[in-house]
Order: structure tokens, then sequence, then C-alpha cells
């Protein structure tokens, strides 16, 4: 099934956002990918929808051959300005994540973080993760779950956004166990490992500006919507985040599924 509109649409709303103040909360989940992959000298990574490229300069950092793909051309402009000042030599490319332009059983190992659950055919991006590995080699795949924070934060915005497509799976599908065994487990040995990373904050108002400033699907949406809109929109999203309040700030739970898989 394709969505060649749609991710026209993506490509841009991804790139609308600079998205390292937002990469940068979630730095426990790239040490823990990285982790389990263990990428070393002479390996072949691929870091998929890696955004401006946290993970893919650690795996470079440790030696690895890296190639990262992203969808969103702004992105990868600046995943290649931070791996130049940082003398890290990684081969970033514009690509989808459902029909990549690399060879069949390139890569030991594949990494995504928060990434490739946003693509819409969830079947095709599937197929891809299964071609590009090679034969005993690993995937460490990052997505949040259907009840996390970002699985509500999306359901703030929902309202204010046009029904997607027919055939549009939703990314939170990702985090779901039997859903990734149905998309994976043809081809890969699976497991599953589940935490949940906290994001501490001072107030919803900074959550806010943060993602309205970063984020590229918030601040695309609130730039679309009328006045009245945006104030409605800006004011439910302040309050689900201050319903996570301590003593001291938030603590705004999102729990996420670490999906590990070695190809066969």
């Amino acid at each position: 099934m394709a969505f060649e509109e749609l991710k026209e649409r993506h490509a841009a709303v991804w790139s609308s956002g600079p998205y390292q103040g937002v990469t940068e909360t979630i730095t426990d989940i790239h040490a823990r990918v990285i982790d389990r992959l263990q990428p070393r000298p002479g390996q072949r990574f691929l870091d998929l929808a890696c955004g401006t490229g946290a993970v893919a300069e650690a795996a470079a950092s440790a030696g690895a051959d890296v190639v990262g793909v992203d969808i969103a051309p702004a992105l990868i402009d600046q995943a290649k300005e931070r791996a130049a000042a940082r003398g890290l030599s990684i081969d970033y490319r514009v690509g989808d994540a459902e029909a990549l332009e690399l060879g069949d059983a390139e890569f030991d190992a594949v990494a995504s973080t928060c990434g490739v659950m946003f693509t819409p055919d969830h079947a095709a991006s599937a197929r891809e993760l299964a071609r590009v590995t090679k034969p005993g080699g690993r995937i460490a795949l990052a997505c949040w779950t259907p009840e996390s924070g970002l699985a509500k934060l999306f359901g703030v915005m929902r309202p204010f956004q046009p029904t997607p497509p027919p055939g549009v799976g939703s990314p939170f599908a990702w985090g779901d166990e039997q859903h990734v065994r149905e998309l994976l487990g043809d081809d890969f040995d699976l497991e599953f490992e589940s935490d949940d990373s906290v994001l501490g904050m001072e107030s919803g108002e900074a959550v806010w500006d943060l993602f309205v400033r970063e984020y590229g699907p918030t601040k695309t949406l609130y730039e679309g919507l009328e006045e009245g809109q945006k104030e409605e929109l800006h004011r439910n999203f302040v309050e689900l985040h201050e319903g996570s309040r301590v003593d001291g700030g938030l603590q705004f739970s999102r729990t996420y599924l670490l999906t590990l898989g070695t190809r066969r």
C-alpha cells in the first residue's frame, strides 16, 4: 500500500522543527539501544528514521560503519552538520523506510529510536527491516506504547488534525508486542523489554514551549490553526502534562517497548 502524498507531508512536518531539543529528552533510550546492539569496528550499522543522528553518532564513535536514513531533509542536514562538527564519518541519506535504497542483507545491526513507528505502512517497513538485515544480524527498535505519554499527547492533538487515509497504521501499534510479532515474527527471533523514559521538566508550559518550537508535528499543527483553536490546543497540552506534577516539577511518564530481534 502506497501513501506517497502522506509521506511527502510527513517529510515537511518533521522538517519544520529543529527537533534536537526534543531528542535530547530521550538520551536514556538512545543509550539503551546502543547498549543492546553493541556497535563495534567493522560492523555495518543502520540508524533508521535517524532524526538528527544521536544513535548514529554513538555507533560511529564506537567504530561502526554507519548509515543514517530519515524522510525529513532538514533533519538530515542537521545530522550532517553535527557529524562534521564532531569529526565523525556517517553516511546520511534522505530516504523512505518503506522503500530503502539499500542492499539486501547489508547491515549487521539496525536501530530505530521512536522513528520507524511513524511510517504509515507498517508491513512495508517490516519487510524492509528484514530485507536489509544480514542473517544473524540484530535489530533494536524503541517505540512508544499505546498507553504512553506520547500517545496521550497525540490524543490531545488528534481533534485538530484531518482524519488519516484508510489503512494508515497507528504509530503506537509498534509499541504493542503482539502487533510487532505479527510484523516481524516470521523473519526475526524476537525479545522484548519495556521501560519508562520519564520526562522531567518544571511545568507543562515549559514542555509546550519546547514542543511548539522544536517538535515538527506539534509546531506544524499549531501554526495551521485559527486563534481560538491555537489556545485550546495550548491549554489541553499544558493540562495533560500538569497532570503529572509532583513536588518540584513534572514527572511525565513515557513508556516504550524495546523490540530486539535476530535475523533468521
